[in-house]
C-alpha cells in the first residue's frame, strides 16, 4: 500500500479528536444532544484548522445508526460510507469548481429527493465564498425554506465575502488558529507513537512555522521526517524548513540600536546570500520584535527567546516598549507590501 501523508492518515473521525476547536465541537455536540440541529451552518476560519473535517464528523453523527455520547460510532454502514466518501446522502462540493448558477439550480432540484439510507441529505460546500452572486441568489431560496431532510454545511476562509443574506440564514462558527502549544503537544504525541526521536525545541519551531494551521504543521513534519528519518534534532529542522536562527535577529536589532547602518546591510546581505528569502526574514523579524516588546512589558509567558536575547533586554537594551512598537509597525508595513 502506498504511503499516506500524516494529514490524511490522522484526520479526526470524532469530535473529541479535533484539536483546538472545543468551542465549536462542544456546541455542536450539545445541539445534537438537545435535538436542536440547524438546517444551515457556516464554518469560517483560516486554512488547515479543521473546518471540512468538522463538517464531515457532523455529517456522520447526523446519519449515524449508533451514535455514542454525541460522537459517530464510525462502524455503521452510514459512517463508513461517509468516511470513504461514497455516501449518496452526503455530497461534497467545491465552491471554486461549482460556482455557477447552473450548478446551484441542479442542487436545488436534487434537495427535493429524500435521503437514501440516512436521516438527512447533507451538502458540504467548501470555499463557499467562491460562488458567484447569481449562484448565491439561487441558493438563497433553498436556505430560506429548506426541506426538513436537508442540511447545508458551508466552509470558507473568507466569511466577509459571503453575502449577509446567506449569513443571516445560517449558524456561523468561527474556527480559531490553533495555538503553538496545542500544535506542539499534538506533534509530540505523533512522534512518540511513531517512536521517532526528537528535540522539543525543534518541534516547537515546526509549530511556530505552521502559523496556526495544523494541516501545515503535519505537512512540515512529514517533510522533516522524510529528510531526517528516525531522529529530528533542532538543527536539521532549521535546515529543512529554512528557519532563521534567533541570534541573527538579535545581531541585527543590536546593530540598529548602535545605528550601524553598514552592519545591518552587511548582515542582511549575508542572510540573502545564504539562501533565505527576504519575506521569510521580515516575517521572523516581526515575530522577534513582538517577543521583545512583550518581554519588555514583563509578559514573558510562552515566549521562546534565547538566554542571550533575554539578558540583552534586561540589562543592555536602550529601546523602550514604545520603540519596539514603532519598529514593529514599520516592519509590518514591509510584510504587507
Amino acid at each position: 500500500m502506498s504511503y499516506q501523508i500524516l494529514s490524511l492518515k490522522l484526520r479526526p473521525q470524532r469530535f473529541d479528536e479535533v484539536v483546538g476547536q472545543m468551542h465549536v465541537t462542544r456546541t455542536l455536540q450539545n445541539a445534537i444532544g438537545l435535538d436542536r440541529v440547524a438546517h444551515g451552518y457556516i464554518f469560517a476560519g483560516p486554512r488547515g484548522v479543521g473546518k471540512t473535517t468538522t463538517a464531515r464528523i457532523l455529517a456522520k453523527i447526523l446519519n449515524c445508526e449508533n451514535p455514542q455520547e454525541n460522537n459517530p460510532c464510525n462502524t455503521c454502514i452510514n459512517c463508513t460510507e461517509i468516511t470513504r466518501g461514497s455516501s449518496l446522502d452526503v455530497q461534497e462540493l467545491d465552491g471554486a469548481s461549482n460556482r455557477g448558477i447552473d450548478e446551484m439550480r441542479d442542487l436545488r432540484e436534487a434537495v427535493k429527493y429524500p435521503p437514501n439510507s440516512g436521516k438527512y441529505r447533507i451538502y458540504i460546500i467548501d470555499e463557499v465564498h467562491m460562488l458567484t452572486r447569481e449562484a448565491f441568489n439561487a441558493l438563497l431560496k433553498t436556505l430560506e425554506e429548506p426541506p426538513a431532510h436537508v442540511i447545508f454545511i458551508m466552509a470558507t476562509t473568507d466569511a466577509h465575502k459571503v453575502p449577509a443574506t446567506i449569513l443571516s440564514r445560517t449558524q456561523r462558527f468561527d474556527f480559531k488558529p490553533i495555538s503553538i502549544n496545542d500544535i506542539t503537544d499534538y506533534l509530540t504525541q505523533i512522534l512518540e507513537t511513531e517512536d521517532i526521536k526528537y528535540d522539543a525545541d525543534g518541534i516547537r519551531l515546526i509549530a511556530q512555522k505552521a502559523t496556526g494551521s495544523l494541516r501545515d504543521a503535519l505537512s512540515l513534519l512529514d517533510q522533516v521526517i522524510a529528510y531526517a528519518s528516525d531522529s529530528l534534532n533542532t538543527e536539521i529542522i532549521r535546515d529543512v524548513l529554512g528557519i532563521i536562527k534567533e541570534n541573527v535577529y538579535l545581531n541585527i536589532i543590536q546593530a540598529i540600536e548602535k545605528r550601524d547602518n553598514g552592519d545591518v546591510i552587511y548582515q542582511l546581505n549575508q542572510l540573502i546570500n545564504t539562501g533565505f528569502s527576504i519575506s521569510d526574514f521580515i516575517s521572523g523579524f516581526n515575530e522577534y520584535l513582538r517577543n521583545c516588546m512583550l518581554q519588555k512589558t514583563g509578559d514573558s509567558s510562552g515566549l521562546n527567546l534565547s538566554d542571550d536575547g533575554q539578558e540583552w533586554l534586561r540589562t543592555g537594551c536602550r529601546f523602550t516598549t514604545a520603540d519596539f512598537l514603532r519598529m514593529l509597525d514599520l516592519s509590518l508595513q514591509f510584510e504587507s507590501n
